[in-house]
């Protein structure tokens, strides 16, 4: 009994230390970064300035990006309106903007900017952002941030459905802003 207690006590005195060595492992890995999203013209959840709206200017708005994960070898970014009437759009959701291939040393990307990395079709079937333009009341814009462990460059993707394919399997970090807008009356 005496032997088998040693032998125990000896099993435990190595496997402490390594479990330590794990956990240590794993707390480094988490805590290169917490990926945040946010945008120096609206705050989360407050309101989008009509300069980036389809009464308005029409660019996109600028978006800043920060602690992004050091295995991230990319970024995507997703722009969606779900508050769509069903009426108009089956799903309920309009695709604003898709992005992907940003570099992850990128800080964000600048108000206007028509070579944002790579673009696919937004909800109107056309490559870019398009602006919030609500067509019945105010909507949320849910702006999604993905730092990728692998770059989407050879993949085929023309649409939020493709990216989102595409990304499974490689989000090593996510962020989320949401802002809302409602059209001048």
């Amino acid at each position: 009994m005496m032997c088998v207690m040693k032998n125990t006590f000896k099993t435990l005195i190595v496997l402490v230390p390594a479990v330590g060595l794990l956990a240590i492992g794993v707390a480094a890995q988490t805590a290169s970064g917490t990926l945040k999203l946010t945008s120096p013209a609206f705050a989360n959840g407050g309101v989008i300035p009509t300069k980036y709206a389809c009464d308005g200017g029409k660019v996109n708005p600028a978006l800043t990006f920060s602690g992004v994960p050091s295995s991230a070898k990319t970024l995507a970014l997703i722009i969606d309106d779900p508050d769509v009437p069903k009426s108009l759009v089956p799903s309920g959701e309009f695709v604003h903007w898709i992005v992907w291939d940003i570099a992850p040393t990128s800080h964000g990307i600048p108000e206007a900017d028509p070579t944002a990395a790579t673009k696919g079709l937004n909800g109107t079937g056309k490559p870019g952002y398009y602006p919030p333009c609500p067509p019945d009341r105010e909507h949320r814009y849910f702006f999604r941030l993905y730092a990728l462990d692998t770059t989407l460059g050879g993949a085929k993707i023309a649409n939020k459905a493709d990216l989102q394919a595409a990304m499974r399997g490689h989000i090593v970090g996510q962020a989320e802003l949401m802002a809302r807008y409602n059209k001048k009356k």
